[in-house]
């Protein structure tokens, strides 16, 4: 194995947490809460970029166009996320699409009130600057999954991602579900792969399906599929 095939295999690492009711408690006047059912888009492609967005509950789905029509994931993001950051760096048009990928709930705080807080409360600042940049890195070890893992361990490394790759033995759940469709999307697959390698992993007892609410439940086992070579 390579060494860029070694970076690739690790464990995935999870975004640094950031306290969002501390930035809530900071501009609450400043900014607003709105609520998005599944699929409403939050802002498009080519909007401008006047505003930062907080992920306060579900997840929110980042995709791009190409000239040609073609449409890629870049980002699935959950709670406590931030997305739309492109603005404080002089960003003036959206180069993403948002949308809601459930139900979802996020805060949005103007550009000028984000500045003003990063520029007053260093330890915020830098507490911000941590997340995005662990973010980014996550980022980026997904694209390296992209050019040299296989599908099936780019999935084990996506569902170990969502289900906020818990302790070892314990079953974390992936909530509210995610469509196969969407899977496909974020791994560079068709939907009958993942459908595929989905059911293999239950047979081998890395994840099982949630009756009750429709979820899935990934085992911290599933980590094998991503360190086997």
């Amino acid at each position: 194995m390579s060494a860029n095939l070694r970076i690739a295999a690790r464990a995935p690492k999870r975004t640094v947490p950031l306290d969002g009711k501390a930035l809530l408690t900071r501009v609450s006047e400043e900014g607003s809460v709105a609520s998005y059912q599944r699929k409403q888009v939050i802002f498009s492609q080519g909007d401008p970029a006047d505003a930062v967005f907080y992920v306060q509950k579900s997840r929110v789905k980042l995709t791009v166009v190409s000239k040609q029509g073609k449409e890629a994931i870049v980002a699935l993001l959950g709670s406590g996320e931030f997305f739309g950051e492109g603005c404080l760096a002089g960003q003036p048009l959206r180069m993403s699409t948002a949308t809601a990928d459930q139900d979802t709930t996020v805060f949005r705080l103007r550009k000028r009130a984000m500045i003003r807080l990063l520029n007053t409360d260093l330890k915020y600042s830098a507490l911000f600057t941590a997340h995005l940049l662990s973010r980014n890195i996550r980022i980026e070890e997904d694209l390296v999954d992209q050019l040299f893992n296989s599908s099936e361990k780019r999935l084990a490394r996506i569902l170990l991602l969502l289900a906020r790759f818990g302790k070892e033995g314990k079953l974390e759940p992936v909530i509210p579900k995610i469509s196969q469709e969407t899977l496909s999307g974020m791994i560079g697959t068709t939907r009958s792969r993942v459908s595929h390698f989905l059911n293999n992993f239950r047979k081998l007892g890395f994840i099982d399906y949630d009756g009750y609410n429709g979820g899935l439940l990934v085992h911290s086992s599933l980590l094998n599929i991503i360190l086997h070579d």
